[in-house]
């Protein structure tokens, strides 16, 4: 398995920003993905939501490995 940053996974800038945010909130862990998908919804990240639940995989990939702003 990865060491955590390493080779962080990209994403846009707004999911970047609503993944920081639900983080931020310390409301629930980054593995649970539902809890992610609504806390990203009331806080405005509707964008997040979609990409957590679209991109699954990835997502998990980034909680391990870690998230950054895609280029």
């Amino acid at each position: 398995m990865p060491r955590r940053f390493e080779n962080p996974v990209a994403v846009p800038t707004a999911v970047f920003d609503g993944l920081e945010s639900v983080q931020e909130s310390r409301e629930t862990s980054m593995l649970d993905r539902q809890a992610v998908q609504d806390i990203a919804i009331r806080l405005g990240h509707p964008e997040t939501a979609s990409w957590v639940r679209e991109n699954r995989q990835a997502y998990l990939e980034g909680v391990s490995r870690g998230f950054m702003v895609a280029e």
